[in-house]
C-alpha cells in the first residue's frame, strides 16, 4: 500500500503525518488490494479540507472529503468516513450471491 500525503497551503509537522500514516494503517483490517492512497490536506478560509482517495484493485476508487475546522478532527472524521465505506465495500464482496427470480427455473409436472 502506498500512501502519499500533499499539502496546500497549510505546512504538516511529523506528528501529524505520523497521525495519518497510523490511521491510514487500520484500513488493513478489511482486506481489500489497496494499491495506493492519496492524502491532501487543504487549508480553506474557515478551516481545513481533508480528502483520501484509495485505489483499491478491481473495485472503484472510494474518495472521501472532510471540511472540519480543526485538522486533526477533519482527519478523524475522514478516516472515520474511509473506514464505514470500505466496509461496506468487503461486505459487499464477500456476501454470498443472491438468486433472482429470472435464475430460477420452472419445474412443469
Amino acid at each position: 500500500m502506498n500512501l502519499q500525503i500533499r499539502s496546500k497551503d497549510i505546512t504538516l509537522d511529523e506528528n501529524t503525518k505520523n497521525h495519518i500514516g497510523s490511521a491510514v494503517e487500520a484500513f488493513r483490517k478489511f482486506s481489500l488490494d489497496i494499491t495506493s492512497i492519496n492524502c491532501v490536506v487543504a487549508a480553506e478560509k474557515k478551516g481545513v479540507t481533508v480528502e483520501f482517495d484509495i485505489h483499491i484493485a478491481h473495485a472503484p476508487a472510494v474518495v472521501i472529503n472532510q471540511h472540519d475546522n480543526d485538522l486533526s478532527a477533519a482527519i478523524d472524521l475522514a478516516v472515520e468516513r474511509a473506514s464505514k465505506a470500505l466496509r461496506r465495500l468487503h461486505d459487499k464482496l464477500t456476501s454470498k450471491p443472491k438468486t433472482s427470480l429470472k435464475d430460477v427455473e420452472v419445474l412443469e409436472v
